[in-house]
């Protein structure tokens, strides 16, 4: 096999000049320059570069220079290093100019990818050149050079970025929109998945960037070179190729299907950045991707989000969050649509439980309701990376939906009502009584669902009141998951919210130790001929608990009034001057039936003070009319007929006649014959009748609280602020007292006049209101 090869005769160097012949020296450093730019390949041996190194040096400090051309000094006159080192500096750039535009023509005998490889090898032989020569006139450099910069005069570089403006003047300008052009048809081909030599886009981008220079300050490099002629024109081409295909592909395929396209297309464009790319083009590039892969195409993107809610298609709402996400207000039309389909489903899931809404089980409401948050609270995780602004969305449909749905549609306030409801049969003690984790768990639910109530005022007033019938009954499942209850609340709500429920704990406590002491005290009573009853008393203190007086005159029976007089002079002695009101209604004891005949052993009920009164009469005699029993117990005869009304129904009494209810007239005698399945019969059951006439009230107490705190808002808003407009006012006190409820702009105007007329507030002129001290 013959192989023809072509070399370049590296040209002989001519005789070392004399140092003030202009002509011979640049003869001689001219041979030595093109040594390096078109024989580099071959070397350059030390004698040569030390006698260029040497020429340039003399030439520069010699005190005067002839040419050959004239006879005499040039110039006529006597020249420094300054003129001489402006000749040699002139002479380089003509050299460079003339090679520069050789390597024009030679360029014009390639295209695209063999362009691209001339370009880079041309490039690469000139840079590695031109570091030679740049260290051959470095004497050139540190004296005539660095006068030249320090005195401000344009258009003077060093030798190396002298040889990068003449590529850039002389060759750049000419080649740089066909190399281009060679660069973009490579990128489309790997776009279009050939594989493509990257390493010379990168060399292609390199070039481009070293060819940018500061116009201020020559020692400085910019990117202007670079953008202009590589990322102006990439961007453009990418944009109008995706804008091209995408277009294509969204007609002829689904909306989840270009989606994934589309997140495939972006991933590469991010990859091209790290293979070949400058870094500085990725927030462009970025932005003009988005522009023709998502932003052209929002509105179908957009469309299709309630197909994928609806169908549950998380990983595809994923998908959509993500390019969305990468426009400016993308999201904003997501976040309506996941709102008001977060409202929907929770109205539809109330709509499920609503049949009778009377009947409503507070455990099947709240269920109902955390059912709907969970499943859209893990589609915020899932599906948009808990975003806060979706959080807020999902806050925005669990807030509508929790207080106004169709149980709701009579009173806002139902929805605090069965939770706190709820709250209590949780907390109450119960014969399949859950785990204690399991307890705190459903009560850091139950707090997801109060964190959404409006109406936070009711759900305490409804609390507090079961808590307290909890404390006294003795029936609370454990003191830690009340304790941990409060906490909640209070990290919720604040202190002023749980404070009367802490102080209703402290007189528990405060309880058990008088209990304790007054045991002692009976033990160390001399006389022994009163045993008195087993009990145990609760000191409430007045106001801290949500406890009303008895609705009904009283008469306890001898066995009971013994014993709490006893305790009321213990407690007398203990704290003088304190009064003593007893809450009848919330009594309760346990008495032994031993009249059973079919029992060995004694029934125990337990009973309310009211029925242990009643059952006592029975002692004396086995017949009692109802006249006799109202004389006896002083019972209001509402309050007596549902007393008789649960002996009747346990069958513990019977009535006779036996038809109809409770009435004067009738007469109740005990049942001999009284049966029960368990020992402890449970006869002290409230009546639903009472419960909600109760609920009744406890609103009608909510209310009078609401228009004595928004008139203490008023005041103290007043008071600070002295003078204000009446619609300011309105809008200050609501903001105030939101957080406790929604108040009524109506409620807060009458709230206003209330003032006025107590002559807090007095009207001034243009609508203002002032405070009167």
């Amino acid at each position: 096999m013959s192989v023809a090869t072509q070399t370049t005769t590296a040209p002989r160097m001519p005789p070392v000049p004399n140092r003030e012949d202009l002509d011979a020296t640049w003869k001689y450093l001219e041979t030595g320059v093109s040594r390096i730019m078109v024989n580099l390949q071959e070397g350059i041996d030390m004698t040569t570069y030390m006698g260029v190194y040497t020429a340039v040096h003399n030439f520069c400090t010699s005190q005067k220079a002839v040419s050959s051309n004239n006879q005499g000094v040039i110039g006529g006159a006597h020249r420094g290093a300054h003129l001489l080192g402006e000749d040699l500096y002139q002479n380089l750039i003509s050299y460079l100019n003339n090679y520069l535009k050789d390597l024009v023509v030679e360029s014009k005998k390639h295209s695209d990818e063999a362009l691209l490889a001339f370009y880079i090898r041309e490039w690469d032989r000139y840079t590695t050149a031109a570091k030679y020569v740049n260290h051959l006139f470095r004497y050139l450099n540190r004296h005539w050079v660095k006068r030249e910069m320090e005195e401000g005069k344009k258009n003077i570089y060093d030798v190396y970025t002298l040889h990068l403006v003449q590529w850039r003047i002389t060759l750049f300008s000419e080649v740089h929109e066909k190399v281009m052009g060679a660069v973009l048809k490579m990128v489309e081909k790997q776009r279009h998945g050939e594989t493509i030599e990257h390493n010379q886009i990168k060399s292609i981008v390199d070039s481009f960037v070293s060819l940018g220079l500061d116009e201020a300050d020559p020692t400085k490099s910019t990117l202007d070179v670079y953008r202009f002629n590589f990322e102006r024109p990439f961007l453009e081409a990418t944009k109008a190729f995706y804008q091209a295909e995408s277009t294509q592909f969204v007609a002829e395929n689904s909306i989840v299907e270009y989606m994934k396209k589309a997140e495939a297309r972006l991933e590469e464009e991010e990859q091209r950045v790290t293979m070949y790319l400058h870094p500085d083009i990725i927030l462009p590039l970025r932005k003009a991707c988005n522009v023709a892969l998502i932003a052209d195409h929002s509105t179908l993107l957009r469309d299709e989000f309630q197909v994928l809610l609806d169908n549950d298609r998380v990983e595809d709402m994923h998908r959509m969050y993500l390019l969305l996400a990468r426009i400016a207000d993308g999201l904003d039309p997501l976040r309506t649509k996941f709102e008001a389909h977060v409202r929907k489903a929770g109205l539809a899931s109330v709509s499920k439980v609503a049949a009778d809404a009377d009947k409503l089980e507070p455990k099947v409401y709240v269920d109902a309701l955390l059912e709907v948050h969970a499943q859209y609270q893990s589609l915020v995780k899932k599906a948009f990376r808990d975003e806060p602004e979706f959080t807020r969305s999902l806050d925005n449909a669990c807030k509508e939906f929790v207080n106004r749905n169709e149980i709701c549609k009579d009173s806002t306030s139902r929805s605090p009502e069965l939770l706190a409801k709820y709250s209590d049969s949780l907390l109450k003690k119960s014969a399949g009584g859950a785990e204690e984790s399991d307890v705190e768990n459903t009560l850091t639910q139950l707090m997801i669902v109060f964190k959404y109530i409006e109406d936070k005022d009711v759900f305490q007033k409804f609390y507090g009141k079961f808590l307290a019938r909890r404390l006294v009954n003795t029936n609370s499942s454990s003191d830690d998951a009340e304790t941990s209850m409060i906490s909640k609340l209070k990290e919720a709500c604040g202190f002023e919210y749980t404070n009367k429920l802490q102080r209703m704990f402290q007189d528990i406590q405060i309880s058990k130790d008088l209990n304790t002491g007054y045991k002692e005290f009976e033990a160390k009573l001399a006389d022994g001929e009163y045993k008195g009853i087993d009990a145990t008393y609760s000191i409430l203190g007045t106001g801290m608990w949500p406890l009303a007086p008895p609705n009904t005159d009283f008469t306890p029976p001898p066995e009971i009034t013994k014993a709490y007089e006893r305790f009321q002079n213990f407690y007398s002695k203990k704290h003088n001057g304190r009064k003593l009101t007893w809450l009848w209604q919330l009594c309760k004891g346990e008495v032994k039936a031993n009249y059973c005949k079919n029992s060995k052993v004694p029934y125990t009920f337990q009973v309310s003070t009211y029925q242990m009164a009643v059952l006592l009469l029975f002692n004396e005699k086995d017949s009692n009319s109802y006249d006799d029993i109202a004389k006896a117990t002083q019972l209001t005869s509402d309050v007596l007929d549902s007393t008789m009304g649960i002996f009747l129904k346990a069958k513990v009494l019977t009535m006779s006649p036996a038809e109809g209810k409770p009435a004067p007239g009738k007469t109740f005698n005990l049942n001999y014959d009284f049966k029960s399945k368990k020992i402890r019969v449970n006869l002290n059951i409230g009546v639903k009748s009472e419960q909600k006439q109760e609920s009744d009230e406890t609103h009608k107490t909510i209310e009078e609280d609401r228009k004595l705190l928004m008139q203490s808002a008023i005041v103290r808003i007043m008071k600070a602020r002295k003078k204000m407009k009446h619609t300011n006012l309105v809008s200050e006190c609501i903001s105030q007292i939101r957080s406790r409820f929604i108040p009524k702009i109506p409620d807060i105007k009458k709230c206003i006049d209330i003032l006025l007329e107590k002559e807090y507030l007095e009207r001034l002129d243009d609508d203002e209101l002032g405070y009167l001290a």
